[in-house]
């Protein structure tokens, strides 16, 4: 029971600013919640922030283990997901007839791309003690051009038929195929954090590794798989955005999505600090900031202003959610119900004796 309320505590936070923000968007219309069939698939507000936070989503699980184990954070995995979407894309372009098999094999090359990418920054972090966010930053730094060079200097096109399917819809599916992959890809994160210790041993080396190496835990192992399965994260991240827009730009895919994803990690009731991590609240916080971004434009902000009103958003929500907030409303919640419990224990004797007296009359 207990720890079901500290799990429900996480999504205290990021629960709180989704319905915010709804309460604002009903507000501004109330046809907010509306759905429309499109050419035989669903659209509207809701569709539209699911299939717009695919992404995002993926990319957030990864970085809270990575957040959880290290405790710190990967800031390249925008230009990771890059340079795995390159190679997909260039294998693809290169196949005489692309067919879903194609499309597959260049999927699993791309994944394995980003086990390459993981492995770098996850021996660097774990082997070489190297900070996590000064590890990233050398692929953060030097990436895109690496995703510019396997793309030969171009932003190749992704003109074939599958492609177009992925990164829209499956004719006779009513639902956008990055959601269904989106929702697929958590689905296997469940799987895995359910049959699995995972969960157990990132947590128990984000707390304290010398205890985790006590109790027969590789602290490194458990660091460098983390980062492993940040770069399978950033291929699937980059496989769908690719699709989806049906080009490769190095420059611009997927550019400072990190932010995002280290905000849903801060949004989710996280530490950034690493420990106990809630992925739940992760998710949940991935779509709150895709909410966010299309509320503001919704308000019809000047686009040129957004960020800076997102900026002051993040500011004000980062200082509610931060501890010394928080163990300043917990003292004071805790003095206001001391103050309840003695001011009813003396109402209650007084008021007795009246009913007796009123009696006794």
């Amino acid at each position: 029971m207990s720890n079901m309320k500290k799990n429900i505590s996480h999504l205290v936070l990021p629960l709180s600013v989704m319905a915010l923000l709804i309460v604002i968007n009903l507000i501004k219309g109330a046809d907010y919640f509306t759905i429309s069939m499109v050419n035989g698939a669903f659209y509207g507000n809701i569709p539209n922030i699911l299939f717009g936070a695919s992404e995002l989503v993926i990319l957030s699980i990864g970085m809270t283990l990575v957040t959880g184990a290290s405790r710190g954070q990967d800031i390249s995995i925008g230009v990771s997901a890059t340079i795995t979407s390159a190679v997909f894309v260039q294998y693809v372009l290169q196949a005489s007839e692309v067919t879903l098999f194609t499309i597959i094999v260049g999927f699993l090359l791309s994944c394995l791309m980003g086990l390459v990418l993981g492995a770098f920054n996850g021996t660097l972090v774990s082997v070489f003690k190297v900070q996590p966010m000064v590890a990233s930053l050398i692929l953060f730094t030097g990436g895109r051009s690496i995703a510019f060079m396997i793309d030969g200097k171009l932003s190749p096109i992704l003109a074939n038929d599958i492609s177009n399917k992925i990164g829209t819809v499956i004719p006779g599916v009513p639902v956008q195929t990055a959601i269904i992959l989106t929702a697929v890809f958590i689905a296997i994160v469940a799987v895995v954090f359910k049959t699995t210790n995972l969960r157990l041993y990132v947590e128990t080396v984000g707390i304290n590794p010398n205890a985790a190496r006590l109790n027969g835990i590789n602290p490194k192992k458990i660091i460098f798989l983390t980062f492993l399965i940040m770069g399978i994260c950033t291929a699937v991240a980059g496989f769908i955005a690719v699709n989806k827009a049906g080009r490769h730009d190095s420059v611009n895919l997927l550019k400072l999505i990190m932010m995002d994803a280290i905000l849903a990690v801060a949004i989710g009731g996280n530490s950034l600090g690493g420990g106990k991590f809630s992925i739940t609240g992760s998710i949940i916080g991935a779509y709150t900031i895709e909410m966010l971004n299309r509320t503001l434009l919704r308000l019809e902000i000047d686009p040129a202003m957004i960020k800076v009103f997102k900026a002051v958003f993040i500011i004000i929500l980062m200082v509610v959610a931060s501890p010394v907030v928080r163990a300043f409303m917990s003292k004071n919640l805790d003095r206001f119900r001391s103050w309840r419990l003695s001011s009813s224990q003396q109402k209650g004797p007084i008021s007795t004796t009246n009913i007796a007296r009123k009696q006794g009359e």
